[in-house]
């Protein structure tokens, strides 16, 4: 009588196995003797560096600018404090451009990493003023912009535009013959560095 009390507990047991099994697996859940880790849920980045680490981490003599980082697949600015007299940053339009460049080329500090940020430039890169024959206002590279990658051509135009600009764009060209072209920092830019960069196509030479 035992006995058949214990196969009877048995086979509701397996039975009991059985129907769970297929309750899973009519879920489209595959059963796996291996435990899973799918890790931790992903958190949001908030994007923002507060102002009492912008003060910690200004710079004696500098002057205070903007540049564009990447942030959760966007463009965001970001204040920095570069190394250029004030005086320079009045008056000397390459040199604020070249120390806008050199902001965007140093690796985010750990505050700006916790926060989210990267930059897409990378070095070696350089800028000059235009060539004879160059539109005004003309900055070259020491590499061709429409040879970088689209997010860190987005970075520097976004960066110049608001930095060094005074009609709401900027002229690039690279080391080579080719024309300069002028380039735009719009809302899309910034919401999708990615995409291409707007442009106001070549511009014609100085006469």
């Amino acid at each position: 009588m035992r006995s058949r009390t214990r196969a009877g507990r048995s086979l509701a047991v397996v039975a009991g196995a059985l129907a769970l099994a297929g309750a899973v697996g009519g879920c489209g859940i595959r059963t796996t003797a291996v435990p899973v880790n799918a890790g931790a849920a992903p958190s949001r980045v908030p994007c923002e560096v507060s102002e009492s680490t912008l003060t910690t981490q200004a710079q004696p003599g500098g002057t205070a600018v903007r540049v564009y980082l990447v942030c959760g697949s966007e463009l965001v600015p970001v204040e920095r404090t570069a190394s250029i007299p004030a005086e320079k940053a009045l008056g000397d339009r390459v040199q604020v451009v070249r120390a806008l460049v050199d902001e965007l080329l140093e690796q985010p500090s750990s505050t700006e990493r916790e926060a989210g940020f990267t930059t897409d430039v990378r070095g070696p890169l350089r800028v000059s003023e235009g060539r004879a024959g160059d539109p005004p206002g003309t900055l070259r590279l020491s590499r061709q912009p429409e040879d970088l990658p689209t997010a860190a051509l987005a970075q520097i135009v976004c960066t110049l535009t608001e930095g060094a600009a005074t009609d709401g764009s900027v002229v690039l060209g690279g080391p080579g013959a080719y024309g300069a072209r002028g380039y735009r920092c719009d809302d899309d830019t910034k919401r999708r560095p990615e995409a291409a960069v707007p442009t106001t196509g070549p511009l014609p030479s100085a006469s």
